[in-house]
């Protein structure tokens, strides 16, 4: 199956001359239509620049975003405002990514209208009202007046994934979609998230900093982990969860916290060398994460930037050191 989106050696600096700096580092990786795929690392690795950048806000330095096949930037404009129709974002903070003097009617309104989705204003109350019922707004009717500031965090981003439904998407990118959100709700806005996967036949690009929601979302899909810039480690969610190969991926699999005792009491800790995490100003040579690998290989780690090579259990890892090497956080 040809994938629906691709990304090709694609970079993002942002600065001039001797303060530029490499958010993105030359990253390559591929999305199947229907497939679920979170981009998972720390604040600062550069998910987000990659999120924005395959949503059309934000353009490559270098590098391709390949939609169906082809390459957005080398599109007409009649095909470049389809794919900006196709994939949608759904972004991190519901309190500003909505318009604050517009109802919720006006906000989910607009899209309809503009694009052509509906035939008139009386078509698009309807399809508001359906929306809200769609993304469990119930009921609707004591939504569509209301304004923002009037609505929960939940609520809101609730209206957020209902005006990117709008325009009937194929791809979303959702950036951070629960991190502002009560942590009691983020279940139940990652379920409806996976339900309007299946009703709607959407793939996801699911950003977050949390590998235990990454888990969650996406264990039939794959996770991409990402450091300072680059892609360290990306495979099956099932696999790369139970065998973790990049010391990283084990670091942050380490802090992720056990619910059940009598597992806690025996997860294996990773121990880092160090906690600081390297300036994008400075980064260091050979392997980005070096500084901190408790398996780091004095002459070899910190001269070689290591490649992103396939591992026989699927997946690609960016580890020549640990790369075959199945580590269990049981002991």
């Amino acid at each position: 199956m040809a994938p629906i989106l691709e990304v090709r050696n694609l970079t993002r600096q942002f600065g001039k001359g001797r303060e530029t700096v490499t958010a993105v580092d030359a990253i390559s990786f591929a999305i199947e239509p229907g497939e679920t795929v979170c981009l998972v690392g720390e604040s600062g690795c550069g998910k987000s620049t990659t999120g924005r950048m395959v949503a059309g806000l934000l353009e490559a330095t270098a590098g391709e975003v390949l939609f169906e096949g082809r390459n957005i930037r080398q599109l007409d404009r009649k095909a470049y405002q389809r794919y900006r129709q196709t994939v949608q974002i759904i972004h991190q903070d519901p309190y500003s990514s909505l318009n604050p003097t517009q109802t919720i009617r006006q906000i989910l309104t607009a899209p309809l209208l503009r694009h052509r989705k509906v035939k008139n204003s009386a078509a698009a109350e309807a399809r508001v009202l359906e929306l809200l019922e769609i993304v469990d707004l119930t009921p609707a009717s004591d939504v569509i007046a209301k304004y923002p500031h009037q609505l929960s965090g939940g609520q809101r981003q609730r209206v957020a994934v209902a005006r990117a439904l709008t325009v009937d998407p194929k791809f979303i990118v959702a950036d951070e979609a629960v991190s502002m959100v009560d942590v009691s709700i983020r279940v139940s806005i990652l379920t409806m998230l996976a339900r309007l996967k299946r009703e709607f036949d959407v793939t996801f690009l699911f950003i977050t900093h949390d590998l235990a929601l990454a888990k969650y979302f996406a264990w039939e899909g794959r996770i991409t982990v990402m450091y300072l810039g680059r892609i360290v480690e990306d495979g099956p969610t099932q696999r790369l969860i139970t065998d973790p190969r990049h010391p990283y991926t084990q670091a942050l699999l380490s802090a992720v916290p056990e619910a059940d005792p009598a597992l806690a009491q025996h997860k294996r800790q990773i121990e880092l060398r160090g906690a600081e995490i390297p300036s994008l100003l400075a980064l260091p040579p050979g392997c980005s994460f070096h500084p901190r690998c408790p398996y780091m290989l004095p002459g070899q780690c910190d001269r070689t930037v290591p490649a992103l090579e396939p591992v026989e259990v699927g997946g690609r890892v960016a580890c020549p050191v640990r790369k075959q090497d199945a580590v269990s956080l049981l002991v």
